[in-house]
């Protein structure tokens, strides 16, 4: 994963996914910005959705953009979502990966009432 760097995360740590506001979860957080790139004063930052059916993937972009463009140096910011690559749940930071809960693959649990009542207590 490429490094993002510590002025653009700090920019955006304060921008969410809707779906993770009301827990404090970031995009940095999540994981969702792939990498941020600055040349003369114009900056490229490279976007993961959760999921491509995302409603709320435009209002995201536009705060990325508003949030860069906010920052010394950056005359003009363009950001892309990019669909080369998977989000996954290992892309989470530590925090963020303990404040929320993923069910594993159905596969992976052989007894599903007894998982679901281990986790429901």
């Amino acid at each position: 994963m490429p490094e993002i760097p510590q002025w653009a995360s700090e920019a955006l740590s304060g921008v969410y996914d809707p779906c993770c506001r009301e827990k404090g979860i970031s995009v940095v957080e999540m994981g969702l910005v792939r990498s941020v790139e600055v040349s003369g004063g114009r900056a490229r930052v490279e976007l993961l959705l959760t999921s491509g059916w995302c409603p709320f993937a435009a209002r995201v972009l536009t705060e990325v953009r508003e949030r860069i463009e906010e920052q010394p140096g950056v005359e003009r910011a363009e950001v892309e979502v990019v669909w080369d690559e998977v989000w996954t749940t290992e892309r989470l930071s530590p925090r963020a990966a303990r404040m929320l809960r993923f069910l594993p693959p159905p596969a992976q649990v052989p007894d599903k009432a007894a998982y679901i009542g281990r986790e429901l207590r």
